[in-house]
Formats: C-alpha cells, sequence, structure tokens
C-alpha cells in the first residue's frame, strides 16, 4: 500500500487567533491519527504560478489513514475551532511506488 501524503496550502490566515486554537489541537490529532508532520511553514521559493503561502506536508501511510484522520472527531474539533479563521486548500495525494 502507497504512503498518502496531505497538503495543506494557506491563501490567507484572518484570525490568527483562531489559527492559534486550532494549531494546539490539530496536530495532536493527526498525530494520533498516524501523521507525520513532514515540513510546515513558507516556502523557500516558488516558482512558475506557486504562491508564497504557508504550506504544511503530512505523511499517512495510506490515503484511507489520511482521510480518517481528516474525519476523525479530534481532527473536526480542531478543525472547528479554524471555523472562517483561514482560507485555505487540502489535499490528500498518494504517493509513487
Amino acid at each position: 500500500m502507497a504512503k498518502a501524503y496531505w497538503v495543506a496550502t494557506y491563501r490567507a490566515i484572518k484570525n490568527p487567533d483562531a489559527m492559534a486554537a486550532y494549531a494546539k489541537l490539530s496536530r495532536p490529532a493527526i498525530e494520533a491519527a498516524g501523521g507525520r508532520v513532514l515540513a510546515r511553514g513558507m516556502p523557500a521559493a516558488a516558482f512558475e504560478l506557486g504562491q508564497m503561502e504557508r504550506v504544511v506536508l503530512i505523511e499517512f501511510d495510506s490515503v484511507e489513514r489520511a482521510k480518517a484522520a481528516y474525519a476523525s472527531p479530534a481532527y473536526q474539533a480542531a478543525h472547528d475551532l479554524l471555523g472562517d479563521g483561514a482560507d485555505r486548500d487540502i489535499r490528500i495525494v498518494e504517493a509513487v511506488d
């Protein structure tokens, strides 16, 4: 089974307090679901149509585990704290064997 990667990009953080509350709960929830945070922060460089926006890269053992982490009650509690405090895009992609 191929690993999977959860890729989140933040176009705007509109409410830093909500973001901080989200961050406090989201990482433990993701790690409890088997996720491993590989990278987070601003890009070192962006090319072509790339945006200089915050990126978070999380590795999971499978697409199913990544989806289950997102749907978990613990992660959804963190998600609810963020509310509309950020404009972001979250994608799950499967690794190439």
